[in-house]
């Protein structure tokens, strides 16, 4: 399922948000490094399970796998980051503030996302030329 030198994310594919995250890391993602699949599909609920991470009729993160490891909340998202060409990559070395000082923030704002940005009524599906970035 995962290609070889590639990390996955996975994403919740009915949060405005989410899907605005996805499409911002594939712009910003030069080397073609991350694929993609929705929390929601069949993929994502494998890789789920394989990990042994919950499947939440909710999902309260984005998750990150990459080198055969599972990251989720703060972690997954300066992880993503580090990775981005632009000013993202700012933000990777908050990694390495505990995460107990940086997880309420992503849970806050994981909380509220639905409430701030909105949800689509089914999950966002990517356009032709980007399907291929997509399990």
């Amino acid at each position: 399922m995962q290609e070889a030198g590639k990390a996955i994310v996975l994403f919740d594919g009915v949060c405005n948000l989410c899907s605005a995250a996805v499409k911002l890391i594939i712009r910003h993602d030069p080397g073609d490094y991350f694929r993609f699949a929705s929390l929601q599909s069949e993929q994502g609920q494998a890789l789920l399970q394989q990990y042994s991470l919950p499947v939440l009729q909710s999902p309260e993160s984005l998750v990150l796998i990459e080198k055969g490891k599972a990251w989720q909340y703060s972690a997954a998202a300066l992880r993503i980051a580090g990775k981005l060409n632009g000013g993202y990559r700012l933000f990777y070395p908050l990694i390495f503030l505990p995460s107990w000082l940086r997880d309420p923030v992503y849970r806050w704002i994981a909380r509220n996302r639905y409430r701030w940005w909105g949800r689509q009524d089914e999950c966002w599906l990517p356009t032709p030329e980007l399907r291929a970035r997509f399990l």
